[in-house]
């Protein structure tokens, strides 16, 4: 379990490391609970639109991949968590749920997908 732990850890540090120097966002929140609920990464793009960012990792022996962790439950959880923040801080602009799936191998980032818009996938 503490390695599971550790590999979860180093991968929302190099999702939130892409997403700050790659993509060019502010980070606004890590790791924000709404109820049972967890958004990993609460960032704004220059063009001021809230991306809220599920980041799912794994090792590289892991039988499933990060992105097979995208279900409509996971999806329907984050629109609620989304909805909550946004009427907390009361947003006016565009808010996107995005994902980025970490693959590890020790402590080495073997790949990092980036899948902007999640909320738009079709089962």
């Amino acid at each position: 379990m503490a390695n599971t732990l550790r590999i979860g850890a180093a991968g929302e540090k190099a999702a939130t490391e892409y997403v700050r120097h790659t993509l060019g966002y502010t980070i606004a929140e890590l790791n924000w609970r709404s109820g049972h609920h967890e958004v990993d990464i609460i960032a704004i793009s220059s063009d001021g639109h809230y991306h809220f960012v599920e980041v799912k990792t794994r090792g590289v022996d892991y039988l499933v991949s990060p992105e097979e962790a995208i279900t409509p439950r996971k999806i329907n959880n984050l629109v609620r968590s989304v909805n909550h923040y946004v009427a907390l801080h009361e947003i006016q602009t565009e808010v996107w749920i995005d994902f980025i799936g970490v693959v590890m191998q020790d402590d080495e980032v073997v790949s990092l997908n980036f899948i902007p818009d999640i909320s738009n996938l079709h089962w």
